[in-house]
């Protein structure tokens, strides 16, 4: 089985590492084509306006100075020498759930593995509380990722559908099991924003990650993570709100 690894963390996140751990249990191999930098919430975004340098670490390591997107098309269409089978993205540093999916690049890393016809599957350690850095533990993701991935890689998944998996922030032995679960939603207005004053006494803002207030519907992944489980939620990427056709189109027909 050939495995290609991406994330949107860095080429030096611990998650990643963490990730090549569990994927060698799996098979040996193993090719890394990753954003060079931390490239968190650019979700599904591609480099245009400027070029993409590819950037080598050894035979089968390798990283981009663009985006998780980048970092796959670049894998898929000049790093390897033939298609992987599967396109494992993560381990990210932090939680991927509910409708903060649309501003992952963890996720969006995996969506553009899926539009390429490749089963793909996200990957984030959700963690406890805000300013952790590099402190944020991945015992959760290192001790239940093969467990989670193994049923994943020969599932029968239709086309254009990805998998995104979650692991609650608790050591490995109090985390209580797998759910499969839909996709929740937060309630709220996305967000706070931060406002400070550079050295040069001009105002910038930085948008915060305070907790966030949320209904925890029954079986979604945001439940799942808040009862101790590792959520799995299976995506897909048609948006069409199917519902809606019939109605939309008689309103044009009239």
């Amino acid at each position: 089985m050939r495995i290609l690894l991406t994330n949107d963390d860095g080429i030096y996140a611990p998650g990643l590492k963490i990730l090549e751990e569990i994927a060698r249990e799996f098979s040996d191999d193993i090719w890394i084509c990753s954003p060079h930098e931390e490239q968190s919430g650019t979700g599904h975004s591609l480099t245009l306006t400027r070029p993409v340098r590819l950037r080598r670490h050894d035979d089968r390591r390798f990283s981009v100075t663009g985006t998780p997107t980048d970092a796959v098309t670049m894998g898929l269409r000049t790093v390897m020498d033939a298609a992987p089978d599967v396109i494992l993205s993560g381990v990210n540093r932090g939680a991927n759930l509910g409708d903060d999916i649309t501003y992952s690049g963890t996720v969006s890393a995996a969506i553009e593995g899926a539009l390429a016809g490749v089963r793909s599957i996200a990957l984030s350690q959700v963690y406890a509380r805000e300013g952790m850095g590099d402190d944020v533990p991945f015992g959760a993701a290192r001790e239940w990722g093969a467990r989670v991935l193994a049923p994943l890689l020969d599932a029968p998944l239709p086309k254009r559908t990805l998998v995104n998996v979650n692991f609650p922030p608790l050591p490995p032995g109090q985390v209580r099991g797998i759910r499969v679960v839909r996709q929740g939603f937060h309630d709220y207005s996305r967000g706070t924003v931060v406002e400070g004053r550079d050295p040069r006494g001009y105002k910038y803002y930085w948008f915060g990650l305070e907790a966030i207030e949320h209904t925890l519907d029954h079986g979604t992944d945001l439940e799942a993570i808040d009862e101790g489980y590792v959520a799995v939620t299976p995506l897909q990427l048609d948006l069409t709100h199917h519902a809606s056709l019939g109605e939309l189109g008689e309103r044009y027909s009239e």
